[in-house]
C-alpha cells in the first residue's frame, strides 16, 4: 500500500522502528526501575534513588543512566541510550520499492544527511540506516542508493555512534568482508 507523502513521492507504509516511535508510546512497551548508584554525589547519591533503567519489554534491551543527581535527569539519558540501543541492535524488515522515511527524506540534502548525533532525530536515521544496510548484505553502496545518500554520509552517520559502527564490522566480518572506516 502506498501513500503520497509531502516530497511527491509513493511511501511503503511500514510500522516504525521502536527507536522512532514517539516517547509516550515508547514508554508503554517498557519497564523502568529506579535504584541507587555508587560513585561522586556524596550523601544524596547513596540516599536517594536517581539511577534509572529502562527496559524495552519486546526486545529485552535496555538503557540506563546514573550519572547525574536528578532521576528525572537521569530517566531522559536512559531513554535516549534505550534508542541507541535498539536502533543499533534491533532490526526490523525492510520491503521492496521505496523504503526511505519522511524523516529520512527531509534530512537528506542532495546525497548529504543533515542530522547530528546529538540531535533528538539520530537514533531514528540511526535505526533506518541500520536496517537498510543490514538488509543489503551489509553492502554500503547499494544500501546508500536505495536510502538517496553517498556511502560515504551513510559511513558517515553510523560511525557517529561507535557501537553500531562495531555492529557493522562485526556483520562484515562474518561475511568474510573488510571493516569499514
Amino acid at each position: 500500500m502506498t501513500n503520497p507523502d509531502p516530497f511527491g513521492q509513493p511511501s511503503v507504509h511500514r510500522p516504525p522502528h521502536p527507536a522512532a516511535i514517539d516517547e509516550s508510546e515508547l514508554l508503554k512497551h517498557c519497564s523502568i526501575r529506579k535504584g541507587r548508584t555508587s560513585g561522586p554525589g556524596g550523601q544524596h547519591r547513596n540516599k536517594v534513588e536517581t539511577h534509572v533503567t529502562i527496559t524495552h519489554g519486546p526486545t529485552g534491551l535496555s538503557g540506563q543512566a546514573g550519572e547525574r543527581r536528578s532521576a528525572e535527569v537521569n530517566r531522559k539519558v536512559a531513554l535516549r541510550r534505550l534508542r541507541l540501543t535498539l536502533a543499533t541492535e534491533h532490526r526490523e524488515s525492510v520491503p521492496v520499492g521505496e523504503i526511505r522515511s519522511n524523516l529520512w527524506r527531509s534530512r537528506v540534502e542532495g546525497s548529504k544527511i543533515v542530522c547530528s548525533p546529538s540531535h533528538t532525530d539520530y537514533p531514528s536515521m540511526l535505526s533506518e540506516a541500520m536496517d537498510v544496510l543490514v538488509d543489503a548484505s551489509c553492502d554500503v553502496k547499494r544500501a546508500a542508493v536505495r536510502l538517496g545518500c553517498s556511502a560515504s554520509q551513510l559511513i558517515k552517520l553510523i560511525k557517529d555512534h561507535p557501537p553500531a559502527m562495531e555492529r557493522v564490522n562485526a556483520l562484515r566480518a562474518a561475511r568474510g568482508e573488510h571493516p569499514l572506516r
